[in-house]
């Protein structure tokens, strides 16, 4: 029996390395050995370094620091961590990106405001209008460097739900704010972040 089991649990972990999704409905997506952020994502920019559970990452004004999993995010998907602008006033999680477009969800400390907007990311052009995009949807929310926020983002049915520290948050429909309905996950610093608990779950 123990063999059994054992036996299944291999099948399912060689299912979930052959996926081309991040995740998958039997296997959570947890970061957490440095290994894995080398075979896992892409550094576009600048540097990211995973060490003691804690994904580090820095950038500038220009260019940005900017990492991007190598994997396609499910369709519908829960992704939660902690995150602490050090020392930056722009942290951004790239949504569904795609042929350069994205959904951007991002903490803005010097507008005050948590933001859900439509983006353009060309990873051989920083200049101004090849990065980030408009804004969408905001909401005011004090942000301050070197505190810990517990960030949630949950798309179900085409509805995206983004919260900070369970109280701050924002919903959109994808699909009638003609957002992009598939693609990678990645993150964008224009300073020091450290991001901590990185979970990626499939929802059914």
């Amino acid at each position: 029996m123990t063999k059994q089991i054992s036996i299944t649990f291999i099948f399912f972990l060689i299912l979930s390395s052959c996926s081309s999704t991040i995740s998958t409905s039997k296997n959570e997506y947890i970061l957490q050995h440095s290994k894995e952020l080398k075979s896992n994502w892409t550094i576009h920019s600048k540097e990211w370094v995973l060490k003691d559970d804690t994904l580090t990452g820095s950038g500038s004004l220009s260019p940005w620091g900017v990492l991007v999993s190598k994997k396609q995010l499910p369709k519908n998907y829960e992704i939660d961590f902690k995150v602490n602008m050090s020392n930056s006033s722009l942290f951004e999680i790239m949504l569904n990106l795609d042929k350069g477009k994205y959904i951007r969800t991002y903490l803005y400390q010097i507008d005050q405001n948590i933001v859900i907007g439509e983006g353009v990311y060309d990873k051989k052009d920083d200049s101004y209008g090849k990065r980030g995009g408009k804004t969408l949807f905001k909401k005011t929310m004090k942000l301050q460097n070197n505190k810990w926020y517990v960030v949630k983002i949950r798309v179900t049915n085409n509805q995206l739900y983004f919260s900070v520290d369970n109280k701050t948050y924002l919903e959109c429909y994808v699909e009638k704010s003609n957002l992009n309905q598939k693609g990678k996950i990645g993150f964008i610093t224009n300073g020091e972040v450290k991001i901590t608990d990185l979970a990626i779950k499939t929802l059914q």
